[in-house]
């Protein structure tokens, strides 16, 4: 990690009602902020909400409010959000703000000095709702190709930033710049946009005739900004009157901005040729994260299927929640929201894996040692050494914003301390006097708690702190992980204090309705029927590499894999009787990645490997060469 971490969300449109894809983004910043300050680094964590334009205008003449009166009111249910979210944002700043306004007056007059900024005459059809223009080849209908809805030909003078003359040189700047634009597939994205489309000339004003509620243009009073050449200039506003205040620090370029894949090109063109016109650096890095869907579609007002994040907060928490949407999917790609999927993880992954461990360590240690950590006798090697470099994998994850790689990895310690525990039975070490051994094998526990409250606080704060100060009497935030992320750090001799149950299982069944029929449904596809390629195209194959194997307690057959598919996921596979779990790890193997999860003996399993058999053999398929996991198969 950087010693310096400038990071952003976008400034969410104060028209907007809060939804997952905005907690989403907000809290991927937090974790980054959280980790930065427990390294020691220097963290500046912008959010704040956009409230220039027309449809804040119009409804703040429905409201009966003044605009400015309007956002005041608005910007607040983002507000209260970020405050049931536990998010630690350092600034949160308003297009409204005076200093805000002042900068971008002062960049625009710069531009327009510097002939970046031209009068012409425009028409085009124009999107009240998008507050954009679209070219006739965009137009589907007569209607906006992004909302659908009905657009106005308009015919006016604007005027324009010179973005054309920016094209090769962005193009050769994305390419002389691997981590600009992430992930790799948006990179892609943006390269294919720029190398096969000619790149006009962007708008950035309206007249006050048909838009008052904006920005006045310094050189033109006729005019106001367009709204994102206003709302994109806030993460360098921002720097000059709400970014900490410190003299070895300069906080522009910004090393990360988190966007949702819908405001990529705003960001990674438009952003980004404004700051070569300015002569001024580009920001570090862009990262595009996908969508939440439910059952497969764009979540939306009109559709009815939006999910409240305040009501599942209240339901079910923050820190649980916060947990599923960085462990349910790989960050970049879409993912299905369900209450089940909320649920499942809780139950599994909250409650059976961590929440067991804390239960039964923080039991044994009061039962076997009246609430005393013991001092250990029998050196733990191994679980030393995992959990030490757990820390290692979850600085570089998130180096690359991999957030479910991190959890993934805490999730194996703490598999591996539930294991630990089962192996040395400290039930019976009790009846057989073994107080050495029953010592160590409870400090290995504790620690290993310590280290996995440090490693999971950024991701879930509320539960963390509470763990951390049974544990050590300690606030977490004083935490430094140049010296708190080592081993034996915990001590002995000192109680630990009472700590109630930290995720109960919740006894509560999501109904899934299913149409039984007794006649095969359409498109069903039984033995031996063809299938078309549109059906074969639906599966999607990965490399995976085997970074682990066990065998599933109760089951001769059974093994369940850690897999790297270019994410951790966890598979279950029915081979245990054909392969050992030891000759698996460092394999390369095919997966089927795109299944919904099922639980095999009460145990997730998140994809299917491919595998060929007889009568009486088996055979893994697997790649002839050596090839990077998550290569795709074509």
């Amino acid at each position: 990690m950087e010693e310096k971490l400038y990071v952003t969300t976008p400034i969410y449109y104060v028209n907007d009602v809060p939804h997952i894809g905005h907690a989403y983004t907000t809290v991927a910043a937090d974790i980054l902020a959280r980790f930065n300050r427990l390294m020691g680094n220097k963290v500046f964590f912008l959010t704040g909400t956009d409230e220039h334009g027309q449809k804040v205008d119009k409804a703040s003449n429905l409201s009966g409010r003044t605009p400015k009166e309007h956002a005041d009111v608005l910007c607040d249910n983002f507000k209260n959000l970020w405050c049931k979210l536990n998010v630690t944002n350092d600034a949160f700043i308003r297009t409204t703000d005076a200093q805000h306004i002042k900068t971008v007056q002062t960049v625009l007059q710069n531009l327009y000095d510097k002939g970046e900024i031209e009068k012409r005459q425009y028409q085009g059809y124009y999107c009240t709702h998008d507050e954009r223009f679209w070219t006739d080849k965009e137009v589907l209908d007569g209607n906006c190709p992004e909302c659908h809805r009905p657009i106005e030909q308009i015919q006016e003078e604007n005027y324009f930033f010179l973005m054309s003359k920016y094209q090769e040189r962005l193009i050769n700047y994305i390419n002389d710049t691997p981590g600009f634009i992430q992930p790799q597939t948006r990179r892609n994205e943006v390269l294919g946009f720029l190398r096969n489309a000619t790149l006009g000339d962007l708008c950035i004003s309206r007249p006050k005739r048909r838009l008052s509620w904006g920005i006045p243009l310094p050189f033109d009073e006729d005019f106001v900004t367009y709204v994102w050449f206003d709302a994109l200039l806030n993460y360098y506003s921002a720097t000059l009157y709400l970014a900490p205040k410190s003299e070895d620090v300069q906080w522009w370029p910004a090393t990360c901005h988190i966007i949702g894949k819908d405001i990529l090109t705003t960001h990674s063109v438009y952003w980004s040729t404004m700051l070569m016109a300015l002569d001024m650096p580009l920001p570090h890095g862009i990262y595009a994260h996908g969508w939440w869907t439910m059952q497969g579609k764009k979540m939306s007002k009109s559709l009815g299927n939006v999910a409240d994040p305040f009501d599942i907060i209240d339901r079910y928490g923050a820190d649980a929640f916060r947990y599923f949407l960085f462990r349910e999917v790989t960050f970049g790609l879409d993912g299905d929201f369900s209450e089940a999927a909320l649920i499942g993880r809780i139950n599994s992954d909250l409650a059976n894996d961590f929440g067991n461990l804390v239960n039964r360590t923080f039991s044994m240690l009061q039962r076997y040692f009246n609430g005393v950590i013991p001092q250990p006798k029998v050196l733990g090697d191994e679980i030393e050494n995992l959990a030490v470099g757990t820390f290692t994998i979850i600085e570089n994850s998130l180096k690359e914003l991999a957030f479910q790689k991190a959890l993934a990895a805490i999730w194996e310690l703490i598999g591996y301390l539930n294991k630990h525990i089962d192996t040395n039975k400290p039930w019976v070490l009790v009846k057989e006097g073994n107080t050495d051994r029953l010592g160590s094998v409870i400090y290995n526990c504790l620690e290993g708690l310590r280290l996995i409250s440090i490693y999971l606080y950024p991701f879930m704060p509320q539960t963390c702190e509470k763990l951390h100060w049974a544990l050590t009497q300690k606030d977490i935030r004083d935490v430094d992980l140049s010296t708190d992320a080592k081993w034996g750090g915990l001590g002995h001799g000192g109680a630990v204090a009472e700590l109630t149950q930290l995720f109960p299982r919740i006894e509560k069944t999501v109904e899934v309705q299913q149409v039984q029929s007794t006649q095969p449904a359409e498109n069903t596809v039984t033995i031996g029927e063809l299938i078309s390629i549109d059906e074969f195209a639906k599966v999607k194959l990965k490399v995976g590499k085997v970074i682990s194997a066990e065998k599933v307690k109760g089951s001769s057959k059974l093994l369940k894999l850690q897999v790297d598919t270019g994410e951790m996921r966890q598979v279950v596979a029915g081979i245990g009787k054909h392969y050992k779990s030891d000759e698996l790890v460092g394999k390369s193997i095919v997966v089927v990645s795109n299944l919904k999860p099922a639980k095999l003996m009460g145990i997730e399993s998140q994809g299917m490997i491919l595998a060929a058999s007889d009568d009486t053999s088996m055979s893994l398929l697997t790649p002839d060469k050596e090839i990077t996991p998550g290569a795709t198969i074509k």
